[in-house]
């Protein structure tokens, strides 16, 4: 059967335990009609129809940028009861907040302006493509009239063809249509969005300028919910892709399960938690995949990523004799610079619609959902590997007192942002090396959790906390993001002001790129320093709530926090932390070297 496309879930349990965190949103069956609300006007025109569409398809809020070619639209997403057009201070901005709408809404949406604000936009929705995040990207193109003409636009390279901007896009979306005739409009929408919801990857849409206020007849009925035939396995494949798993699995002594980022774009989170509880295997979590597996789940032993894994998992993980990956992405971040001690025949791949076993066999055209599923019925439950980390495990150890007035250390400031955290809260983190404390938290259950490992590209957290914050309304976020990246887009926390959001920002600011420092230092990674507060004060302008403070020691940031919690619950809170320029985690020393070893390697012989 169809699955119709529109409001969608959170793939929460109705007892809100394991599963889909519930920031990870997934396509779930359309309500039978459609709020009268949403498309009861008899407004026949293309502007109507796409923001008819969009609502249908799950999107809320859009993301958007003013420019003279996409202003008419504009005017119809505006008028569009369903939808809440979000205006950001610049393009790049734009496109981070529909990424990080879509981590929880499992879509998200932003419009800007041709080429100046497409090529602005398109470092986001690269990011968004490399994470597996359905965005539509509308562009307001030009005047239909002007194509094939000889004429030079305003907004152009100077040249007399327009295919500049799409040829970018084609490069970092799944498809690509250019609107400029109202005959295949209608067929052109349907299949960009259709096609995003399914591929789970950005779409691109050009409207030319002219066209959104013009009626039609393709759009004068009320738009009928379009369906997406549902992805199905090869039932043959999957049994004997469980039949050969079984075989390799329960044969093995110790055998670990590890859970990666693309358990989201496979819908198999459930899934993959329903298998750790039959099969009783250990369970991991790659550092990109954190919050898509319940760390509350008992046989949870942390964060896997080599030698800067949390305590005890890799030793628990590489020793193993069998190890299930789901959904994985090894790269030389994720890798530690190749440096993982693992072994092609002990692994079990299992990707959104394939499956590897050892050095082989392999099959294809399995979902991933359908597999766990099957497979938590056949494999033998063995608890040896979770046996022996629990006799090796030591607990964590605390950071050491701090000392009356003393500078404020990172590892005193996450501890504290520990004990803030609950299932009625988000963590965001930066790239840098708020990848590395942020990864070490304990999430409670319900609490979401995101960051950009793969594009890791600095300055998103500033956009994507826009948008998330945006999505998640029950719940409070907190971003902790380094002053080189802030530096980059922090323009839009004049947006999360305007828009009423309750975010708390904690500004760690020791002076310079430290991620970068790690990895191969230099003058360039130090960076004029501001006054954060300040300027975070002077974009406020006492317009709408919000609360700034600048902490140096533990008491102050004891005092900021039980402000921000307390008489600050319903402001934006701006936490300017002011720390030591070497202050950095363990893991980001050990992570920066293997980095820079691997970064470094010398040509091969030719």
């Amino acid at each position: 059967m169809d699955t119709k496309i529109g409001t969608f879930d959170t793939c929460k349990s109705p007892s809100n335990d394991v599963g889909c965190p519930p920031h990870n949103g997934a396509v779930s069956a359309l309500q039978d009609s459609v709020s009268p609300a949403v498309i009861g006007s008899s407004d026949s025109t293309l502007g109507s129809h796409i923001a008819r569409r969009l609502v249908q398809a799950g999107v809320t809020d859009v993301f958007s940028v003013p420019g003279d070619f996409n202003l008419t639209l504009l005017d119809y997403l505006v008028a569009e009861p369903g939808l809440n057009l979000i205006g950001c201070c610049n393009e790049l901005n734009a496109g981070y907040a529909a990424d990080g709408y879509a981590r929880s809404r499992g879509v998200g949406a932003c419009v800007v302006t041709f080429t100046v604000g497409g090529l602005s936009v398109l470092n986001a929705i690269a990011g968004a493509y490399s994470e597996n995040l359905p965005i539509i990207c509308f562009v307001g193109g030009p005047n239909s009239n002007d194509y094939g003409t000889s004429r030079i636009l305003h907004h152009t390279i100077g040249l007399p063809d327009f295919s500049q901007e799409l040829r970018c896009f084609q490069t970092v979306t799944c498809y690509q249509a250019v609107v400029n005739n109202l005959e295949d409009a209608h067929e052109l929408i349907d299949t960009a969005i259709s096609t995003a919801l399914k591929e789970s990857k950005p779409v691109y849409i050009s409207i030319s300028c002219n066209l959104p206020a013009i009626p039609h007849p393709t759009f004068i009925q009320e738009p009928i919910p379009f369906s997406l035939a549902p992805k199905l396995s090869n039932q043959m494949g999957l049994e004997a892709a469980v039949e050969a798993t079984v075989e390799f699995l329960n044969k093995a002594v110790k055998p670990v399960m590890v859970g990666g980022p693309k358990l989201r774009v496979a819908k198999a989170c459930e899934a993959f938690t329903e298998l750790a509880d039959a099969s009783g295997y250990a369970l991991a979590v790659m550092p990109s995949a954190k919050g898509m597996v319940p760390e509350h789940h008992p046989r949870f032993i942390g964060t896997y990523w080599g030698a800067v894994s949390t305590a005890f998992c890799a030793e628990i993980v590489e020793s193993a004799d069998a190890y299930l990956f789901a959904g994985p992405i090894f790269n030389d971040y994720s890798s530690v610079g190749y440096s993982l001690l693992l072994k092609k025949e002990k692994a079990v791949i299992v990707q959104p619609d394939r499956v590897v076993v050892g050095n082989g066999p392999a099959f294809g055209c399995i979902l991933m959902k359908d597999f766990f599923l099957a497979l938590s019925k056949r494999l033998k439950c063995n608890t040896t590997a979770y046996e022996n980390y629990h006799r090796i495990y030591v607990p964590d150890g605390h950071p050491l007192k701090s000392e009356p007035k003393e500078a404020l250390r990172v590892n005193i400031l996450f501890k504290h942002i520990q004990n803030m955290l609950s299932s009625d809260m988000a963590v965001i983190a930066e790239t840098g090396d708020s990848w590395f404390n942020c990864l070490k938290l304990k999430l409670p259950q319900g609490c979401g959790y995101e960051f950009q490992m793969q594009y890791g590209s600095i300055g998103w957290s500033v956009g994507a906390t826009l948008g998330y914050a945006q999505a998640v309304c029950d719940k409070r976020v907190i971003a902790c993001i380094g002053d080189g990246s802030f530096q980059v887009t922090a323009q839009d926390v004049s947006t999360m002001i305007r828009c009423g959001q309750k975010t708390i920002i904690f500004l760690i600011n020791n002076g310079g790129y430290t991620i970068e420092v790690e990895i191969h230092d230099g003058p360039y990674n130090v960076i004029k320093n501001w006054n954060y507060t300040g300027f975070v004060d002077a974009i406020h302008n006492g317009e709408g709530k919000c609360w700034t403070t600048k902490v140096r020691c533990e008491e102050e940031l004891i005092e900021a926090i039980e402000m921000a919690m307390g008489s600050k619950k319903d402001c934006l809170c701006f936490i300017e932390v002011i720390v030591h320029k070497d202050d950095t985690s363990k893991e980001l020393l050990e992570w920066g070297s293997r980095v820079s070893a691997a970064n470094s390697r010398q040509p091969n012989p030719q």
